[in-house]
């Protein structure tokens, strides 16, 4: 960890002996927990991150490629432990059964910059249900260049996609 060494480095030229025992402390720290808002005017709620790293939430989806009606659609996912890493990585899963035959994988991280301002920079990939293997890549959808940009939507405490 390149701010790890910074700080070694600079005990060692300073000529002091120090201790550092515990975590790192960092300046920001990202939580996933809240309502998100992409480019594309999808919303999604992640609801309270357990101390597993593991979440659920809902999202609804501003866009599709069936003709049915869009329906908030439910999230599982996890992070990576939060004790050392201010900017986590996760992934979750999107079940789009209430009005498609896909689902949805996102994998991404989590971003705090000076200003506090959070964003989650997500890739995905999408596969519907197909009737035979030969049809498998037709069927696989993903994103390309620079991926999903996640902002966060509110910073009230309590939210719902159900105000959506």
């Amino acid at each position: 960890d390149s701010h790890f060494e910074l700080l070694v480095l600079a005990i060692l030229l300073s000529g002091r002996a120090v201790l550092c025992v515990g975590p790192r402390l960092l300046p920001f720290q990202c939580h996933l927990s809240g309502l998100w808002r992409n480019e594309l005017g999808s919303l999604m709620e992640i609801r309270e991150v357990n101390d597993a790293g593991e979440f659920s939430g809902e999202y609804l989806t501003a866009v599709t490629a069936t003709s049915n009606c869009i329906r908030r659609s439910p999230l599982k996912g996890a992070q990576h432990e939060m004790k050392h890493r201010g900017q986590p990585t996760f992934g979750f899963t999107v079940n789009w059964a209430k009005f498609s035959n896909s689902t949805t994988v996102f994998v991404g991280q989590c971003f705090v910059d000076d200003k506090r301002k959070e964003t989650l920079k997500t890739m995905w990939l999408l596969r519907q249900e197909v009737g035979s293997p030969e049809d498998g890549w037709s069927a696989t959808w993903w994103v390309a260049g620079s991926g999903c940009c996640f902002l966060r939507a509110c910073t009230m405490a309590r939210h719902s996609l159900s105000m959506a």
